[in-house]
């Protein structure tokens, strides 16, 4: 017996049918078939399973999928408009971010919800006196300390940000 449950995913209204055991990574992956959020570790220890769900990221493997009826998630594939990259999509492929892209959808959906918070003044651990909205190379690598990468990308995910940063300025 399942409990009804209704999502956006990507833009698209998602109803479906959850054991109230089931993750919300479970629910996308086994029950709607939504691949883009990877299963790492299972544990909320990696990032490979973030999603942005309402605006803010979290790890979809601890989430439980019957607390969040009626939620809006988005995935690293609903980050574009149409054909139109999201410009930390374009941001990564330009800067080379990603090697194996295993953690990849993870890293994307994080990188876009961590400037949002920092948009909105939400400070980080090294944040201090300093001012959230400002985005240093030490903010971003602690900002983005939850997602982790297997093959080592964290220079050119780094300066990915700086670039997006940088653009939003111009």
């Amino acid at each position: 017996m399942g409990f009804r449950i209704r999502l956006m995913v990507d833009g698209d209204s998602r109803a479906l049918a959850v054991d109230p055991r089931t993750t919300l990574l479970d629910a996308l992956r086994d029950h709607l078939r939504v691949t883009t959020p990877k299963k790492g570790c299972d544990h909320g220890q990696c990032g490979a399973c973030t999603v942005v769900l309402d605006g803010r990221r979290v790890v979809s493997c601890l989430t439980l999928a019957i607390a969040q009826d009626g939620a809006t998630v988005t995935t690293a594939a609903g980050l574009a408009d149409g054909n139109e990259l999201h410009p930390v999509q374009r941001a990564f492929l330009d800067r080379d971010a990603l090697q194996c892209g295993f953690c990849t959808p993870g890293q994307l959906c994080s990188a876009v919800a961590m400037l949002a918070e920092a948009a909105d003044g939400v400070p980080s651990a090294v944040t201090g006196d300093g001012d959230p909205t400002v985005l240093t190379e030490e903010e971003i690598r602690e900002r983005m300390s939850g997602n982790l990468c297997r093959c080592g990308a964290y220079v050119n995910i780094v300066a990915a940000l700086r670039d997006v940063v940088a653009g939003a300025r111009e």
